[in-house]
């Protein structure tokens, strides 16, 4: 497909939707709090069955005798594989069938996995629960978006999408402090076995809040293979810029959230209920700040007209790589929490904006597959290979008896700031244009 052709077709899949448009009317009043706070509760303890193992880690090596480059196949390659791959059939699904169908099955595995995974007794069937937890929330997010383009109004899709993205935010507040006491006080094992169980119930309350969600007939209709689909989509380059940014995302955020604990605990002398105090209240707090402000901000940029929707979160992400670099090499530990605060509010922040923007290139009835996409950028390559990079590097340097190994490591992380950042602005003056002919 030329260039010009794949602008084309962008001008057509971008043209708004109208309630005229959609098979099922849009939910109003306390119906769409119901709906949101339920996405919410998903979202916040899909991320803390995600985020233990990051807080656990010092725990589970001790005990399981594993290395950092082990730790980083668990937290990364095991995980990210599964969760990006499986994302898009169960995208499909979610935007031709029930998203509550979905979500329920998927909390119901990941919740299991994640109990199982306390009971794991060696590396291998470590690694197999983490394969399963990744299967389950492979569907979180698009099955959740989904139900978000059926039932929210458009003008307040951002807003919708920000507070489904405060989940995360929240989930790795909760799951670094929390997750840090209940280590350090009854084991990792015993934290992961609990979390699985709660999880249960939020099945339980998926089912009985999201109601039944009806098929869209443009959906059911639409007989074009996902694969071929996802081609056409991936091949505007507008979509197709917006796909790169999120594989450099994928670089920046895995190994941050994987090794930031362990090297705040390792350079600085923080013990684990420290890390998971400080560093998860501080995530928690940007990410609140993050999504709402970014979910708003992004709204007021397609209601403006000016199709600028990607151009703040790239600024923020160059101004993070900057102090992210600075916090790796600072000579207390307070100061170097500190520094890592804007790299946690440009991951917050980034989401409305990408998941937002794809929704508006991809079209009706393709929201779902849209998120896939941009998550299987986000979570393939990156959290795939970074993790291990960054535990190869600490490794070397320690075993070159070199101080710092994992700060050195973890220079990965403002290297593919600097990398989203740029190319959010190239994906922007991509997308401006189509938007602004709306």
């Amino acid at each position: 497909m030329t260039e010009a052709a794949a602008q084309s077709t962008d001008i057509r899949i971008i043209l708004p939707v109208t309630s005229k448009q959609c098979s099922n009317e849009y939910v109003q009043g306390w119906r769409i709090f119901v709906i949101l706070i339920t996405l919410l509760l998903i979202n916040a303890f899909s991320q803390i069955d995600r985020i233990l193992p990051f807080i656990l880690s010092e725990a589970i090596k001790s005990d399981l005798g594993l290395s950092d480059t082990e730790m980083g196949l668990l937290t990364g390659l095991a995980f990210a594989v599964c969760y990006s791959l499986l994302s898009l059939p169960l995208a499909r699904a979610s935007d031709r069938g029930s998203p509550r169908f979905v979500l329920v099955s998927c909390i119901l595995l990941w919740s299991a996995m994640t109990a199982l995974g306390g009971l794991a007794a060696s590396f291998l069937l470590l690694g197999l629960t983490r394969f399963g937890v990744a299967f389950g929330e492979a569907g979180a997010v698009p099955a959740g978006h989904a139900l978000i383009a059926r039932r929210i109004p458009p003008e307040h899709r951002g807003l919708a999408i920000g507070l489904f993205a405060m989940g995360i935010p929240l989930g790795t507040m909760v799951g670094f402090a929390a997750g840090g006491a209940i280590g350090e006080t009854v084991g990792w094992r015993t934290a992961l076995v609990g979390a699985g169980a709660i999880g249960g119930l939020i099945a339980l309350l998926t089912l009985l809040a999201a109601g039944p969600t009806p098929t869209l007939r443009r959906a059911a209709a639409d007989g074009e293979p996902f694969l071929r689909s996802s081609r056409r989509l991936l091949a505007s380059p507008a979509f197709r810029w917006l796909f790169i940014g999120a594989i450099f995302l994928g670089f920046a955020a895995a190994p941050f959230y994987a090794f930031s604990a362990p090297f705040l605990i390792r350079t600085h002398g923080f013990s684990t209920s420290q890390v998971g105090l400080a560093f998860g209240l501080l995530q928690g707090l940007m990410g609140i700040v993050g999504t709402l402000l970014g979910g708003r901000w992004f709204d007021r940029a397609v209601g403006s007209g000016t199709g600028r929707v990607l151009g703040p979160p790239a600024v923020l992400f160059l101004i993070a790589s900057m102090t992210t670099s600075a916090a790796l090499f600072a000579p207390v530990g307070w100061l170097s929490i500190a520094l890592l605060v804007p790299g946690m509010l440009s991951f917050s922040f980034m989401l409305p904006w990408a998941f937002g923007a794809a929704h508006l290139v991809a079209g009706e009835g393709k929201q779902a597959q849209a998120s896939s996409l941009v998550m299987i950028g986000s979570g393939l390559l990156g959290p795939a290979l970074a993790p291990l990079i960054v535990g190869m590097v600490s490794d070397a340097v320690t075993a070159a008896q070199g101080s710092n190994g994992l700060g050195f490591g973890l220079l990965i992380v403002p290297i593919a700031s600097v990398l989203t950042g740029v190319t959010l602005l190239i994906a922007n003056r991509r997308i401006a244009p189509l938007l602004a002919r709306r």
